[in-house]
């Protein structure tokens, strides 16, 4: 039993020997500590044989003994040829690798476009960021921009706004439509509003918006005409052609006005060919039939003030039922004087409760002391008092606080 132990003990630790060894590189006159193990290995065998049949009693020190010796046994040591391994000096000029040498390309050498492309330079400009002001020192479009009176601050805002900008051209995408504006007609201290207004223009085609203006011109819009409207209406280039025409013929035939009238509502009001036209058909439904205005005064109404179209419904019916209802003007002089639906209801409400006060809140034009509706709307304070009411600034003041 013990023989058995023994020889798998001998077993385990001449493989421990043998890699170590082997994972070493040995110099040409061994170490001492190597040395040592190596004289250790060629001992007699009659040496070892002799303390196997030590008492039992010391078996932990034969034992610790015995494996010193039998470790490094010739027998097994036979088995590896060690004279066979090349023995390397670790001062060797294998051991030496230059990494940097074998990484590093040679800057004349002749690369492929599939490597060329997947070269990443480093950008000077970060890659994201919530605002646009790391990007303006460094892009010429945004300098520019910034130099024309545009906001940027309010542009970052809109989604998608600032990353479009960033990547835009200035001689590519933006110096063209610039110049374009200007030939056009919009004022250069104007630029800056329109593009702070409508930035999508510079993305647009610049053959596209050339087609825009020349329809409207062939329409029989002057060019000042254009440039106005391009000016209150950024947005109005944007479109296409079809729906320009589209839009043109719907007044005309909704308003039953010509084809002048049409074209003097439009340039006047040109957001009336940008936005949608479920405000303006709702709008002429309530003029007609919950006002109660005719077809030619309604004509008249638009015509003369084209806000009414685009209105908010619950201003326009609160002006009508308090001019209408309370004040008891009848349509014809409302028709007349369409400027009060315009105008603002708490203005109206203190100046006619004024009147009212003092006895004269007379509207009709058939009865003395007649006044218009437009001087009761339309002018200052101080005026209206001295003029219309016929008293003093300070005692429509005191009024208005009673209110």
């Amino acid at each position: 039993m013990l023989k058995t132990k023994t020889a798998r003990v001998v077993m385990l630790v001449c493989q421990r020997c043998v890699r170590l060894l082997l994972s070493r590189p040995l110099s040409s006159a061994l170490q001492p500590s190597t040395r040592a193990l190596h004289q250790r290995s060629h001992l007699p065998l009659q040496q070892h044989s002799t303390r196997h049949t030590l008492p039992q009693r010391h078996s932990r020190q034969t034992w610790r003994h015995f494996t010193d010796h039998q470790a490094a046994s010739p027998g097994v040591y036979n088995k590896i040829d060690l004279a066979q391994k090349e023995v390397v000096p670790l001062n060797s000029d294998v051991h030496r690798v230059d990494l940097d040498a074998a990484l590093r390309p040679s800057p004349l050498q002749e690369i492929s476009e599939e490597e060329a492309v997947q070269i990443q330079v480093p950008s000077v400009l970060p890659t994201e960021s919530s605002t646009l002001r790391p990007y303006v020192d460094k892009s010429e479009t945004l300098s520019k921009l910034v130099q024309l009176g545009v906001n940027l601050w309010k542009l970052e805002q809109r989604p998608n706004v600032g990353s479009m900008l960033v990547r835009l051209d200035f001689h590519a995408d933006v110096a063209p439509k610039l110049l374009f504006l200007k030939d056009l007609g919009v004022e250069e201290s104007k630029l800056g509003q329109l593009l702070t207004k409508n930035p999508f223009i510079l993305t647009e085609n610049l053959d596209n918006l050339e087609a825009r203006v020349s329809y409207l011109k062939s329409k029989k819009f002057s060019k000042q005409s254009v440039a106005a409207m391009v000016s209150k209406a950024p947005y109005l280039l944007n479109f296409s052609v079809e729906r320009l025409d589209n839009r043109l013929g719907f007044f005309q035939k909704q308003l039953g006005v010509s084809a002048e009238k049409t074209r003097d509502v439009v340039t006047r009001l040109p957001k009336l060919l940008c936005g949608s036209l479920e405000p303006i058909k709702e709008n002429l439904k309530v003029c007609e039939l919950e006002f109660g205005f005719r077809g030619n005064e309604i004509q008249h109404i638009v015509t003369t003030v084209p806000k009414v179209l685009i209105a908010n419904k619950r201003k326009l019916t609160q002006i009508f039922d308090f001019v209408h209802n309370t004040m008891d003007v009848p349509h014809s002089l409302i028709a007349k004087f369409p400027q009060v639906l315009n105008a603002k209801f708490l203005r109206i409400r203190e100046r006619h409760l004024f009147l009212e006060y003092l006895g004269r809140a007379q509207y009709q034009p058939s009865q003395p002391s007649y006044i218009s509706l437009d001087r009761v709307v339309f002018l200052p304070d101080d005026v209206f008092c001295s003029e219309v009411a016929l008293a003093t600034l300070e005692d429509f003041e005191r009024f208005q606080k009673t209110l």
